[in-house]
């Protein structure tokens, strides 16, 4: 089985923010969602691989295969083309949640924004609290 590549580091998330950032707006959008998921969840920002910056952790197993590892239990990369926010299960069950995001594009669990301003923070904050709390509840230690 193939090791997974993507994990935490200990770069530092100030200086990934001002070296990867390829734009101004996108500087200050990656500062702001910082500071929103730090407080928010009150977990510190870790880098995860080179390009992502995750907020908590947790341990998963595959339902379909053996793979396993840990990830961060929410998360975001300033991309080039697009901010990727990694605060949504993908499940059917929270699908409700995205009728009021406002302006994005979805992935298959991912959503991709141009700018913060273009989505509701509270909105935001709701998928990010239910995306905790669905993790919490589906990888609990048994």
């Amino acid at each position: 089985m193939a090791e997974i590549k993507t994990k935490q580091t200990n770069a530092d998330v100030l200086e990934f923010v001002n070296t990867f950032t390829d734009t101004e707006q996108k500087r200050k959008d990656s500062f702001e969602l910082i500071k929103l998921m730090q407080e928010f969840t009150g977990f510190e920002p870790k880098m995860w691989g080179p390009t992502i910056i995750g907020f908590g952790s947790f341990h998963y197993k595959s339902d379909r295969s053996r793979q396993e590892g840990d990830w961060p239990l929410i998360g975001f990369s300033p991309r080039k083309a697009a901010i990727s926010l990694y605060v949504y299960t993908g499940s059917k069950q929270h699908e409700y949640l995205l009728k009021d995001l406002g302006k994005f594009k979805m992935g298959k669990a991912c959503i991709y924004i141009k700018k913060l301003s273009d989505i509701n923070q509270e909105v935001l904050k709701e998928l990010i609290k239910e995306t905790i709390d669905f993790l919490k509840i589906k990888y609990e230690k048994k």
